[in-house]
């Protein structure tokens, strides 16, 4: 089986900065997309970015400009650098892998526990 554990969530003022981490762990032979998402109570799980194997990333429009996700294959591990943040950003942040385990000819999603971010004004 696949883990994904994340890390670096917290209580942070507007304006400020955190790190989220994703850590993939298990039978892994290769992992394809690797994204977060987030959910806000009451909201639907929205993607909020998301970096294929080669490095080209999407962003929601909401984010674009203070939020960079990067990952390092030989770990396989993402990170989202979250900068300026707003208030309506606070949420539960879920990473989510696209993963080829080994032995396998088809790939599977895997996702995270979720770690929350919390922005006040």
């Amino acid at each position: 089986q696949v883990q994904l554990v994340e890390s670096g969530g917290g209580l942070v003022q507007t304006g400020g900065s955190l790190r989220l981490s994703c850590a993939a762990s298990g039978s892994i032979f290769s992992i394809n997309t690797m994204g977060w998402y987030r959910q806000a109570p009451g909201k639907q799980r929205e993607l909020v970015a998301f970096i294929i194997s080669s490095g080209s990333t999407n962003y929601v429009d909401s984010v674009k400009g203070r939020f960079t996700i990067s990952r390092d294959n030989g770990k396989n591990t993402v990170a989202l650098q979250m900068n300026s943040l707003k208030t309506e950003d606070t949420a539960g942040y879920y990473c989510k892998a696209n993963v080829r385990r080994r032995g396998e000819v088809r790939d599977y999603d895997y996702w995270g526990q979720g770690t929350q971010v919390t922005v006040s004004s």
